[in-house]
């Protein structure tokens, strides 16, 4: 059967404009943090709230709190139009959202607080460091970062996302003894396979391997369930396992780690030369803070396509164990069919899209790589 009459095409359209409306509000977002970030820091009122902070209280840890809690939740109110439109209002048009506004607001609500918890602990790790090591500040940070995150891989699926969703072990005996024998044949222990209740918020489908060590688990998708085959939710359980597999989770922390530090740096050089441009009083001034987050923000933003081309590759020898593991490239390929229409994903991207913004090859591509498997030259 030709792939493209297994695609739904008005899907496709939606797909292409869904896409486009999506990547302006990414370049939005963008020019608004920029611009706002450049306003604060040449208007002066990083140097008033600065000065309000130490008024309140010349403890360091304290201003340094106050400063950062009316800054992250001013950019919380600033950014909430266009989160607004981008995750409720643009998923309700393309019919990929089942949550009414009050819950999706409860969940912008949780994710606000979190998000200021961990900030807020970030800012000011960094700015005890930057007062006490000024020169070492960059390295020693985006070290302690590389191991918040290792432990947020960990945790995430026991302690943070339960507060969004649910997870039921997954009551298919056959299915879960056929994964879990996929796992084994891999040398890759996990402590279960779950269903993650996903259609209380949306129709898209996803699985994944979560978790580190012990909390190891294979996680499907309620949405995924409920419409792929078998077949199908095995060869994408295969592709997450090959992650696992090919040790993709230290790889990954080794080049984000390279990556981190590069954008550590650069964030130093940047905040050295803000000291006398912008008459900070040092490095450590509260009122630089803008400036650090700006130079983290466009370091990481030019940083981008570098670490989207690593995981490209590493997404595509994913997709090559998969089909090597399961000998079904025609699951595979009605899989990503399947993801295609179910998601909303466009199968074939622009370039720049897929260079700057995907950190996965297009599913036109994937489907050629089953092709090409089912009838090699």
């Amino acid at each position: 059967m030709d792939y493209a009459s297994k695609i739904d095409q008005e899907r496709q359209i939606q797909a292409r404009e869904s896409a486009r409306l999506k990547h302006r509000v990414y370049f939005l977002e963008l020019g608004v943090l920029f611009i706002g970030l450049i306003f604060v820091l040449a208007s002066g009122l990083s140097v008033w709230l600065r000065d309000l902070a130490l008024s309140i209280t010349p403890d360091p840890i304290l201003s340094t709190l106050l400063y950062a809690v009316v800054g992250i939740v001013a950019y919380s109110l600033l950014f909430l139009p266009i989160s607004l439109y981008s995750g409720y209002l643009l998923p309700h048009r393309y019919d990929m959202s089942n949550q009414n506004f009050l819950d999706w607001l409860w969940d912008m609500v949780k994710v606000g607080i979190l998000m200021l918890v961990f900030m807020v602990a970030v800012i000011e790790v960094m700015y005890f460091l930057l007062r006490t090591t000024p020169e070492w500040w960059w390295l020693i940070s985006a070290g302690l970062l590389i191991l918040v995150a290792v432990a947020l891989t960990a945790l995430t699926p026991i302690v943070i996302l339960p507060i969004f969703i649910r997870f039921e072990p997954l009551t298919d005996p056959e299915l879960v003894e056929r994964l879990m024998r996929l796992a084994a044949n891999a040398n890759t222990r996990v402590n279960g396979v779950y269903t993650m209740i996903m259609s209380d918020r949306t129709s898209a489908a996803n699985a994944a391997f979560m978790g580190l060590g012990r909390s190891k688990r294979i996680v499907l998708g309620d949405t995924l369930y409920a419409t792929f085959t078998p077949d199908e939710i095995e060869t994408i359980i295969a592709h997450e396992l090959a992650h696992q597999v090919n040790n993709d989770i230290v790889r990954g922390i080794v080049v984000q780690s390279a990556i981190l530090l590069a954008v550590f740096f650069v964030a130093n050089f940047v905040m050295q030369a803000g000291i006398a441009f912008f008459g900070f009083d040092g490095i450590a001034d509260l009122a630089g803070m803008p400036l650090l987050m700006l130079a983290l923000s466009a370091a990481s933003f030019f940083t981008q396509p570098l670490a989207n081309a690593y995981s490209r590759r590493r997404e595509e020898l994913a997709d090559r164990y998969a089909l090597e593991a399961t000998r079904n490239p025609e699951a595979f390929i009605s899989a990503f069919e399947k993801l295609a229409n179910q998601n909303l994903a466009e199968t074939e991207p622009e370039p720049w899209v897929e260079i700057w913004l995907s950190s996965h090859p297009s599913i036109a591509k994937r489907v050629a790589m089953g092709n090409a498997f089912r009838t090699p030259a």
